[in-house]
């Protein structure tokens, strides 16, 4: 028998691209007005125009930094608090009500009260550490969770130290659940950030520009901007990939 050649992931990809393309051609036709529902090309035309402009660029870069200062502050924080909460029960219970305190508070609560005490600027990065920090910290106590038993009792057989059974069990057994929780933590990381940005609006921001097109109703204006945003969040994650894969590959 012939073997066939399945197609390639990137073929799956441009057709399910193409797919959402159609499909957002087809409700702006439906709904047959540019000003609520723009098309695709419409927008695309905006966008082409948009990442020529200089305020585009700058807003980019700030809300850029801002998403990776949010995850350089929170994962090596996360990862102390995960090995903590993982490594002693009491530990755990200890910061438990934090958690249970940050999953049950609204994000746009937190948006606002910050924006109070730290203003617009700040806002989108703390917004972001705190939504990103319980992710990470869970991964790293599920890394924990996860190292072998057996493992653990070898330890004791050759009496190694609380630092040296970190060192050379707990880091290298969590590396991947860090890895990946970097992953997850970097997309919500630019959904939180555009989203504070949006409503306390700093100088420079995806999100400033955002709120400026729907206040003028500049409707496919928004859409360009929102464009621009899902564009360099994908490719922030996909850059993000190809810089961990072969590490975890490694591991």
């Amino acid at each position: 028998m012939v073997n066939k050649k399945k197609p390639l992931p990137l073929v799956w990809t441009v057709m399910g691209i193409g797919l959402l393309f159609l499909g957002w051609e087809l409700g702006s036709q439906l709904w047959g007005s540019d000003l609520i529902f723009p098309g695709p090309l419409l927008v695309l035309k905006q966008w082409l125009l948009l990442i020529q402009t200089k305020g585009f660029l700058e807003a980019l870069a700030y809300t850029f930094g801002r998403v990776m200062l949010g995850i350089i502050v929170s994962a090596p924080l996360s990862v102390g608090v995960g090995l903590i909460a993982g490594l002693d029960t009491r530990g755990a219970a200890f910061f438990r009500p934090f958690f249970a305190v940050i999953g049950a508070t609204p994000v746009m609560s937190v948006i606002l009260i910050a924006f109070l005490i730290l203003g617009s600027e700040r806002t989108p990065i703390f917004t972001a550490f705190l939504m990103v920090f319980p992710v990470m910290t869970a991964n790293t106590v599920e890394g924990v969770h996860a190292v072998d038993p057996k493992l653990k009792e070898l330890c004791k057989v050759y009496a190694l130290s609380w630092r040296e059974q970190v060192q050379h069990l707990y880091i290298p057994a969590i590396t991947p659940f860090i890895l990946g929780g970097l992953q997850s933590a970097l997309a919500l990381c630019w959904k939180v950030v555009v989203a504070a940005e949006v409503l306390v609006q700093p100088l420079r921001a995806l999100g400033t520009g955002m709120q400026r097109s729907k206040a003028q109703l500049e409707t496919p204006e928004l859409f360009a901007w929102t464009l621009g945003t899902v564009i360099a969040a994908a490719l922030s994650q996909c850059l993000l990939t190809l810089i961990l894969k072969p590490r975890v590959k490694g591991v």
